[in-house]
């Protein structure tokens, strides 16, 4: 048996109550992600990554990330959640998309 040798990247975005995507290296109210998620590879997602625990691993790093951030940026009155577009590749297999999805922040309107 082989190492698992799969990587992954993700365009992140902040969707607005009016339903703008924002990516999150554009300014927002102070917060940078790469200043609030510094483990794992989080801290940069739009850079290709080994998934060095496993991409089913990754793939709950990120989303903890995503609720994480969700739950941490008060002064953030626009966004109501975070969103990742994960493509995924699992050693030699095609190319998959996993979309990822803070929860709602709708109590912060």
């Amino acid at each position: 048996m082989f190492p698992e040798s799969s990587t992954w990247q993700a365009d992140i975005v902040r969707v607005t109550h009016d339903g703008r995507r924002i990516p999150i290296a554009d300014p927002w109210e102070g917060y940078r992600w790469s200043a609030m998620v510094t483990s794992r590879g989080l801290a940069y997602p739009g850079v290709q990554h080994h998934a060095d625990a496993g991409l089913d691993n990754q793939l709950a790093f990120l989303d903890a990330a995503l609720d994480y951030v969700a739950d941490h940026t008060p002064r953030d009155t626009e966004t109501q959640y975070l969103e990742a577009v994960v493509p995924t590749w699992h050693n030699t297999d095609a190319p998959s998309i996993v979309v990822l999805r803070s929860h709602d922040r709708d109590d912060r309107t």
